[in-house]
């Protein structure tokens, strides 16, 4: 590897949990830059001592974000060299790490990336579900219409879907995926990935919300979960409106009748209340 450049953001990889992940390109970078900015530099610290590494830090996270960023980007333009490193990953998956980039692209500052692992690529590569073909949504929303939102997107998705959950909302999230892509869909969840209990649970979401009954979710969690089969027969509005008149003639208001219409077919709750509003 060439020695730092002045004036440049590295995006540097850290391991999910083994340290033994973390690459040598890796290693030198925090060796040579001017200041290392860590999501939590408490966290980052044990990961210095370990290859025994001397560079200051400096706390960058979504509390502190937005005025850290001009301090940053003025030291860069000082000619300083940063490495941005979060908890365990890649910067800017799930993190605030994107807005200082997007900050340095904007002053025009030299951003160089310095791969490593991602836990939703260690989990996907085996999975045993689909791998070609992916989207990654990340963490659901806490706030409930953005999340139901959200959540309304999945069920017409052919991709192999990726997720991020903590423990204590896991329950949670799978009684919510059950109800937008039925109990029946297949889910891997994977858990302490690279670490000493690193374990892959498989089966459909019905099972897993028994099995996490009985059995309390630990660690992080990553759910791959299957895409919706590509031979889902496409409705027409036309037959959309038939339907629709239908359930409104029983009563059903139009926000019921969307959704119970959308889990029947590849439309949307929104995309189908549009619909109903017509009529």
């Amino acid at each position: 590897m060439s020695e730092v450049n002045s004036g440049t953001l590295y995006i540097v990889g850290t391991p999910i949990g083994n340290l033994e992940d973390i690459t040598f390109r890796a290693i030198k970078t925090l060796q040579t830059v001017d200041l290392i900015a860590a999501e939590d530099t408490r966290h980052t610290n044990k990961l210095l001592q370990h290859f025994d590494i001397q560079t200051p830090q400096l706390s960058y996270h979504q509390h502190n974000q937005q005025s850290r960023i001009p301090e940053l980007i003025e030291k860069l333009h000082q000619g300083k060299t940063i490495a941005l490193v979060t908890d365990a990953g890649m910067p800017g998956i799930s993190d605030p790490g994107y807005e200082i980039v997007k900050a340095c692209v904007g002053a025009n500052i030299s951003v160089v990336p310095i791969p490593g692992v991602s836990a939703s690529i260690t989990a996907l590569s085996a999975s045993g579900l689909p791998s070609n073909k992916f989207i990654f949504i990340g963490f659901l929303p806490s706030k409930s219409k953005q999340r139901q939102q959200d959540l309304e997107i999945l069920p017409n998705l052919q991709e192999t879907i990726i997720l991020y959950e903590s423990p204590h909302k896991l329950k949670q999230t799978l009684e919510d995926l059950a109800k937008v892509l039925g109990k029946q869909r297949k889910i891997v969840l994977a858990r302490e990935l690279t670490k000493l209990y690193e374990e892959f649970w498989r089966g459909t979401i019905g099972q897993a919300i028994i099995h996490y009954q009985t059995n309390q979710p630990r660690g992080e969690f990553t759910l791959i979960i299957a895409g919706a089969e590509p031979d889902t027969p496409v409705i027409s509005e036309d037959t959309i409106k038939v339907e629709l008149q239908k359930l409104l003639e029983q009563g059903i208001s139009r926000s019921q009748a969307s959704r119970q219409l959308a889990y029947q077919t590849n439309l949307s709750r929104r995309q189908i209340y549009q619909i109903a509003l017509k009529i």
